[in-house]
């Protein structure tokens, strides 16, 4: 039995919502990842969480008439990912962040996702980097339990930037933080010049995954440059006995130069070179 594949709703940002997860039906794959960022995706938590119950039932709907299944729901409350930051300093700010991941869980639960995804923090200038990791930590672990209590798994995407930018520091943030899991980007570390086999290892934590196309000095970009093994993930995946979703994630906006690929050609050319990577290893 082969792997399930979701695509992202916010790979197509100029259709309207219901006709991207159509379309995501259409070509060919099993669920979507849904995107809550704040000013940058169809559904806006500020919106779907004035009533998160009414919200997930309405995302239910959704993607029942589309004929596909909702494989993660990844959460980001600002454009800015350390104005609103799980560990801000401000325990302000902290608080409204957790009041905003308990309508997350609700939500969810009643899109009939299992699986979410957060950010996991980053280092503030003017503190000393083992404070900023001390208190994402903290507030990680809190999500944990919640979202176990729920019947949820959660994760955080390591990424650029964060309280977790090199593969090292997703290990050891998953290692402290008992019951964390990671949705595993690797274009995020093939970017900067990071090789597979420093990201690999991170495998065995992960409980979804996104893959694109990516090279050092592009976080997105054709499969024909495309640098990232997928055959070597896809062996990694069995021997670690992965079982969640692998999300093909290319997106279409500015940042980083993502808007110049075409997300239809990619996402589908990009999940049958997974699927024959999947043969090749059953071999």
């Amino acid at each position: 039995m082969g792997y399930r594949y979701a695509c992202a709703d916010f790979t197509f940002p100029l259709l309207p919502h219901q006709n991207a997860l159509e379309l995501i039906h259409l070509m060919g794959f099993d669920g979507v990842d849904i995107g809550l960022f704040e000013d940058r995706s169809h559904l806006q938590p500020s919106d779907v969480f004035k009533n998160p119950q009414r919200g997930g039932e309405a995302l239910a709907e959704s993607v029942s008439r589309a004929q596909i299944a909702v494989a993660d729901v990844f959460l980001q409350t600002d454009l800015d990912f350390s104005v609103k930051a799980v560990n801000h300093p401000d325990a302000h700010i902290r608080s409204g962040e957790r009041g905003q991941f308990e309508k997350l869980v609700e939500y969810a639960l009643a899109a009939g996702s299992r699986h979410i995804t957060c950010l996991p923090g980053v280092h503030f200038e003017g503190e000393a980097y083992e404070r900023s990791y001390e208190r994402a930590v903290e507030e990680l672990l809190w999500r944990v339990s919640r979202a176990k209590d729920a019947g949820l798994v959660f994760s955080v995407e390591a990424h650029l930037g964060s309280i977790a930018e090199t593969p090292e520091q997703a290990a050891q943030l998953v290692r402290d933080t008992d019951g964390l899991t990671l949705t595993l980007d690797y274009t995020h570390f093939t970017k900067v010049g990071i090789p597979d086999e420093r990201v690999r290892p991170l495998i065995a934590y992960a409980s979804h995954f996104h893959a694109r196309s990516a090279a050092k000095g592009k976080l997105q970009t054709v499969l024909e440059e495309n640098t990232i093994d997928y055959d070597a993930v896809i062996r990694e995946m069995q021997r670690t006995q992965y079982k969640g979703f692998i999300g093909v994630e290319y997106t279409w906006t500015q940042w980083e130069n993502c808007n110049r690929t075409d997300n239809v050609s990619e996402s589908v050319s990009l999940m049958k070179l997974l699927k024959q990577a999947e043969q090749k290893s059953e071999k």
